[in-house]
């Protein structure tokens, strides 16, 4: 069953009495090339020797859940509609490797989940990603959830992040710093993963079609903050409370973009401490936000302590 046909999507949405809810965001994709490449892409950025797992936010009708499991050895999909819930069963039942769990993403306890879904493949030394066609109205919320979830003086355990969002919200978190898309989110995930903006989605692929293009984006974990900055503390405890710091200063740094670092951040730290602190790393004092990287705000949080 060819699950990205749009004359398949209807009559399965008609069979089961379901229509795309706009309180969850659903827009199917009706592009058979589409899925294909995001399953394509999602798979390439892990090692073709181990076993694979994926977990896929918010199936929809099955068009990417049926890829993934094409090319994963697991897949693990999350939906939250419980329409949809007997359509996933009958359009899935002749994979055997694919498991659709009815919850929330966004209430699971993710370390327990990964390890419930995913326990013995890990230990067998396999890999487990995340892909999704995400609802435009929770990406940010569903991206820090995956990141978050996790201590950050640790990688982020997934082979990668292969997402499709809004066109807006790719060019933020693949945007460099001093760029006009450059912003908090951007920011936030570069202390933890590499972004890749990869594939243009346009509005027709959908049903129904959305009001704004889409993007697919790839998020590849690194080595977690002390990668990004050498300098972070080696003491696991200590190292957690400087990554929430620098968090916290870059939220600080972007809810006033247009102030200067010295004044958006006068609310926690006094003024001349941070100018002395932008002087000590090298920064111009009228210095904003925007103009720094993850690594710059990792330097200015260590110059602030």
């Amino acid at each position: 069953m060819e699950l990205s046909n749009p004359s398949v999507v209807r009559e399965l949405l008609e069979k089961y009495g379901l229509a795309p809810k706009k309180g969850y965001g659903q827009n199917f994709l009706i592009n058979p090339r589409i899925p294909e490449e995001i399953a394509a892409l999602s798979r390439a950025y892990v090692p073709s020797d181990r076993p694979a797992g994926v977990i896929e936010i918010g199936p929809g009708v099955g068009s990417l859940t049926q890829r993934l499991t094409e090319a994963y050895d697991r897949v693990a999909a999350v939906e939250i509609d419980r329409g949809l819930i007997p359509l996933l069963g009958e359009v899935l039942a002749e994979y055997g490797n694919v498991r659709v769990i009815e919850a929330d993403f966004m209430k699971l306890d993710l370390p327990a989940f990964l390890d419930e879904q995913f326990g013995d493949l890990i230990r067998d030394g396999g890999t487990v990603s995340v892909c999704a066609n995400l609802p435009y109205y929770i990406t940010t919320p569903v991206l820090m959830k995956l990141l978050e979830a996790f201590p950050p003086e640790r990688p982020v355990p997934f082979g990668s992040v292969v997402v499709m969002v809004q066109l807006e919200v790719a060019r933020r978190l693949a945007a460099s710093a001093g760029s006009g898309d450059y912003g908090a989110i951007t920011a936030q995930i570069a202390l933890r993963c590499r972004a890749e903006k990869r594939i243009d989605v346009s509005p027709g692929n959908f049903l129904p079609p959305p009001k704004v293009s889409s993007a697919v984006i790839a998020l590849v974990p690194h080595g977690g903050i002390r990668e990004v900055y050498p300098g972070a503390p080696q003491d696991d405890e200590a190292c957690r409370a400087f990554a929430e710091k620098v968090s916290a200063l870059i939220e600080l740094a972007f809810g006033q973009r247009r102030k200067t670092l010295v004044n958006a951040l006068s609310a926690r730290w006094p003024k001349e401490e941070t100018a002395a602190a932008l002087e000590a790393c090298g920064f111009r004092p009228d210095i904003r936000g925007e103009r720094l990287s993850a690594r710059d705000f990792c330097r200015l949080a260590d110059a602030l302590r």
